[in-house]
């Protein structure tokens, strides 16, 4: 396994975290949930923008390639969106720590659905004993964070 690529992952998890907070201070700052998050959305997109200027060794699709694109492939942005939005709106009321083991449980009963059927386009993982009992684990640790 690559390490590098480990090590991203973990740092996805802490950019995560912060983003919730920053999220919700710029809502705080401009008292609008929605023109937050669609700042929160701009930035990203003048910082992909400017990525995309410097680092694109790819060629651009026509717009005819766009338009053969089935919707669903475009649900990603529509997800985020919602992650975004939601996070602005209930993370001062729940908690960040609360709202991230809630967050990391939904996922892991969704990617362990994903990989056990292959969704998406996945290779199967099958669900087994020790992932059951991972996912039980940490579900477990969801609880007893969310105790307090």
């Amino acid at each position: 396994m690559n390490w590098l690529f480990l090590f991203l992952a973990f740092l996805i998890g802490i950019s995560n975290a912060v983003q919730s907070g920053v999220n919700t201070q710029l809502r705080e700052s401009i008292n609008n949930p929605i023109l937050a998050a669609m700042t929160s959305f701009f930035v990203g997109l003048v910082v992909l923008s400017i990525a995309f200027a410097c680092f694109n060794q790819n060629p651009i699709p026509a717009l005819s390639d766009f338009r053969q694109v089935s919707w669903t492939r475009f649900m990603g942005g529509v997800l985020g969106a919602f992650y975004v939005i939601t996070v602005i709106f209930i993370v001062r009321d729940i908690g960040p720590a609360n709202m991230i083991c809630l967050v990391v449980a939904g996922q892991m009963i969704a990617t362990m659905t994903i990989d056990h059927y292959g969704l998406q386009g996945f290779a199967v993982h099958q669900i087994t004993l020790p992932r059951i009992a991972g996912t039980v684990l940490l579900v477990a640790g969801v609880y007893l964070i969310l105790k307090n």
